[in-house]
């Protein structure tokens, strides 16, 4: 067993996972927690709808089982394991539900996609005989805008976006968001033909999503118990101003951008502080004998004129909650830079929501009970040049008197799988230090 001492700083599932690869490997590990909870946006709500995230891919883009899938897996929860029972999600255009399109990448058509009624393409997307991209990031609206026109962007890529990050389809990098189409782009020419090789990549068959029967709550108590049984010392309510307050021989920051950057040597504390976040809402509701459309849920682009952004029809998505007498509906509020939705009372927000959520899918029974979950500085909003960012953070850090890694949504992109990706890099890339 390793003499070494890993302090990891912050409990979400990428801290969570690092330490338990750590723990595993024989390191003795302290994991610290700002808050009075483990699991950062994972949280299980009493009636078992999800007031954070709601589900995990189960794939790579390459076709592999995901850092998800792995984790639920070494974990033994496989037999809680479900799938969407629906995989069709509308889009409101025009004053009316469209099927999602699909043969898109992110919202980015491929040569199959058909678009009827959702966006008008241009036909700007030719050849010159070069790559589209050679290295260099851009925002993911902007390439779009210019090849494949203004309606594809606002109606397809910024709200799908938008799901995900909350964010503005011209601010958010390409390499961190899609880094799969990226890559796909330093070798096509088209960025048609890029989107067209991503989807054979990931065109592996099985389920695309799956959840936890009981909740994703359940993957966090799994992961907090294993860590408890291998000797793990987990620390609540600990808001460190300083690494040295927890002497240690290496560490592991696995926190938002900011509370690492109060951590970190100013010239990598300014390149991690660049990161800004947004803020979300998530209004949870059940409505007794409500006749919802046969979808998972709808998106919203942001030039529609209503305020929710998105909705899940829980009971109608997962078959685990299907057959209840109340409909489980939960619908998302917040953009990047629009925060009034988030501005209002609970009541208020609840009645607005309920308003909008009946101009999609028709009248409306009256909620039995709503529930809103607010989000402050939830998600990453990566700038174009932020993997180039974080690159030069770690390659800094690497030259310092103690290891410091960093793992997480601020650093290696958002969604279950990948940030248990990132905690698993970085216990080992601490790996021969502690052995």
């Amino acid at each position: 067993m390793s003499t070494r001492h890993v302090v990891v700083v912050g409990g979400g599932v990428a801290g969570l996972t690092a330490a338990l690869r750590l723990a595993e490997s024989g390191v003795r590990v302290t994991l610290v927690e700002a808050t009075a909870r483990l699991g950062g946006k994972i949280q299980t709500g009493g009636d078992g709808i999800e007031t954070g995230a709601e589900q995990f891919l189960m794939r790579t883009p390459d076709g592999g089982p995901s850092g998800a899938a792995r984790l639920v897996a070494d974990l033994e929860l496989g037999d809680r394991l479900v799938h969407p029972a629906l995989g069709a999600a509308g889009l409101w255009v025009d004053g009316r539900l469209h099927p999602m399109p699909t043969g898109t990448l992110m919202g980015v058509p491929g040569f199959s996609a058909a678009l009827d009624g959702v966006a008008t393409l241009a036909d700007a997307d030719r050849d010159l005989g070069v790559p589209v991209l050679s290295g260099q990031d851009v925002a993911v609206g902007d390439l779009v805008r210019s090849r494949l026109g203004g309606e594809v962007v606002e109606h397809l890529v910024d709200p799908l976006l938008g799901g995900v990050y909350a964010g503005r389809a011209d601010l958010l990098s390409l390499q961190a968001t899609i880094p799969n189409l990226y890559a796909a782009l330093q070798t096509a020419h088209t960025l048609r033909d890029g989107v067209a090789a991503s989807l054979v990549k990931r065109s592996a068959g099985g389920p695309v999503f799956g959840t936890l029967r009981g909740g994703l709550s359940r993957l966090v108590e799994a992961l907090s118990q294993r860590l408890l049984d291998l000797g793990v010392a987990i620390h609540y309510g600990i808001p460190l101003r300083a690494l040295d307050e927890l002497d240690a021989d290496a560490y592991v920051l696995a926190c938002p951008a900011k509370p690492a950057a109060a951590l970190l040597p100013p010239a990598v504390a300014d390149l991690v502080g660049e990161l800004d976040y947004a803020s979300i809402g998530l209004v949870s509701m059940r409505l007794p004998g409500a006749d919802l459309p046969a979808l998972t849920g709808f998106l919203v682009p942001a030039d529609q004129g209503l305020s929710i952004k998105a909705a899940t029809f829980f009971s109608r998505k997962w078959e685990h909650l299907a057959g209840e007498p109340e409909a489980a509906v939960r619908v998302s509020v917040g953009r990047y830079g629009d925060v009034g939705a988030l501005a209002m009372t609970d009541e208020a927000l609840g009645a607005a929501v309920q308003a909008d959520l009946a101009k999609v899918v028709g009248p409306l029974p009256a909620a039995s009970a709503v529930r809103v979950t607010r989000w402050g500085g939830a998600l990453p909003q990566y700038a174009p040049g932020h993997l180039d960012r974080v690159a030069e953070a770690r390659a800094l850090l690497g030259a310092g008197r103690k290891p410091v890694v960093l793992a997480g949504a601020a650093f290696d992109g958002v969604g279950i799988p990948v940030c248990i990706a990132s905690g698993e890099k970085a216990a080992a890339d601490l790996g021969e230090f502690v052995s």
